[in-house]
């Protein structure tokens, strides 16, 4: 069998879109997929890194979508239907809303698609798929399973090729996160020596891990890192603000050669973090974190999220100014964004302030609710001014710790050049370009 996995994407992040090389690793899942189809002929579209054909030959197509890219996924879906090609869909928005993507395709994995995937294939060539394949299997291990085929991107369009997952899941349960409404909370770890493994197959130095967060078990995070210190790789993960609180652990990342950490702050209000179950983040030691991190050559990327009910209009010139107090390397700003069956979506639709229901606004970027302390159209001015406040060469060069991080400011340089990209287009998108899909032919 011939089969095509496609990966829709958003206006902003679609190829020759916002979203710069620069900020661009490979992902993981199709490349996983393929890895349990080796008797198949199989290709990948990622649409962050190339265009999706319309004239693809393919026995069967399978699609991955979160919200964002679910209408986008939905036309592609109607359109390989209509040249009689039968379609999967799986992924945290059909998982989240299995019935409305089965008005799109053929069959909906709901769950963890590399559990019932291959079983779904088979059937396919059987002429006896079913409507939904759910993943039953509790927690079980994911040990053992197939390198990815990462072969199969478009590696020029990526920094890197060097990704590799090793925690599955997360001990936190954020009110707005997906993930956790999608697949549960439960924390599953590959053994130490098959992470190691794939990493030896890698070509160059870097390495990405993007699990949603590495010390979700603390115990494995100091297991693997220790056993990754040989390797002499640099590598960049994610993990929550208690990494400030757990000085061995920083200690066997310096060594095992992190260079940057992805760390969700989400905001400068001690009052939000309560209000979205992230109270492991204390926002009086911000600078603090950051400082003693920079001291053991890790840079930063740090994440806000701009329109809880405690953001007042002054927020966003709050949270720049931290930024380049604390020489946070690489803000990240968006807007904290219902998704669907999450509580943080539940708790607005009771309140009857949901008012955006198209799912290709749910990018983080674009605000689909009522905010409590300011209009629409100021907290999207807000945003736009914070991501230029903080992206101007000379915030850029304020932010630089050069005392402690001098070493990378290569690396630095290139991150930051690459959001700037980002900060000057950021107003181009509006909602009119986000739900904008007429390059698909519309069929319905």
């Amino acid at each position: 069998m011939r089969v095509a996995l496609l990966a829709p994407a958003g206006a902003m992040h679609r190829y020759n879109g916002m979203f710069h090389k620069n900020l661009h690793y490979a992902p993981i899942t199709l490349a996983l997929l393929a890895a349990y189809l080796p008797d198949d002929d199989v290709v990948i579209y990622d649409e962050t890194a190339e265009p999706i054909p319309l004239d693809l030959q393919a026995d069967v197509v399978a699609i991955t979508s979160i919200t964002g890219t679910a209408e986008r996924s939905y036309k592609y879906a109607d359109y390989f239907r209509s040249r009689g090609i039968p379609v999967l869909m799986g992924g945290v928005h059909p998982t989240l809303m299995p019935e409305e993507a089965k008005e799109h395709a053929d069959s909906v994995l709901v769950g963890l698609g590399d559990r019932t995937f291959k079983q779904a294939i088979e059937d396919v060539s059987k002429g006896c798929l079913k409507p939904f394949y759910r993943d039953e299997g509790g927690c079980p291990s994911i040990a053992g399973r197939p390198i990815p085929r990462k072969d199969l991107l478009k590696k020029d369009r990526y920094i890197t090729l060097n990704t590799v997952e090793c925690v599955r899941g997360c001990n936190h349960s954020c009110s707005f996160c997906a993930y956790p409404a999608a697949f549960g909370q439960h924390v599953l770890t590959r053994p130490v020596q098959d992470v190691i493994d794939e990493i030896k197959t890698f070509k160059g130095k870097f390495v990405i891990f993007p699990d949603v967060n590495l010390i979700a078990d603390v115990n494995y995070a100091k297991e693997l890192f220790t056993a990754m210190i040989p390797l002499k790789k640099w590598w960049f993960g994610l993990t929550t603000t208690a990494i400030g609180r757990c000085d061995d652990l920083i200690e066997i990342f310096e060594k095992s050669g992190c260079k940057g950490l992805l760390l969700g702050f989400e905001s400068v209000n001690q009052e939000t973090q309560s209000e979205i179950n992230k109270n492991v983040n204390r926002v009086d030691d911000y600078k603090w974190l950051m400082d003693k991190l920079h001291e053991h050559n890790i840079l930063v990327m740090g994440c806000f999220a701009f329109g809880s009910d405690e953001d007042g209009k002054d927020v966003f010139d709050r949270t720049a100014q931290l930024c380049l107090d604390a020489k946070i390397d690489l803000p990240r700003f968006s807007i904290i964004t219902p998704f669907p069956g999450t509580s943080f979506y539940n708790e607005l639709e009771a309140q009857g302030r949901i008012t955006e229901r198209n799912w290709a606004l749910y990018d983080v970027e674009h605000v689909v609710y009522k905010p409590a302390q300011m209009t629409k159209a100021e907290l999207l001015e807000g945003i736009e001014r914070a991501w230029k406040m903080c992206y101007s060469w000379k915030a850029i060069f304020k932010r630089f710790d050069f005392k402690r991080v001098h070493r990378w400011l290569f690396i630095y340089m290139i991150a930051n050049i690459g959001y700037r990209k980002y900060a000057k287009k950021f107003g181009d998108y509006d909602e009119a370009v986000m739900i904008d899909n007429s390059d698909i032919p519309d069929v319905t």
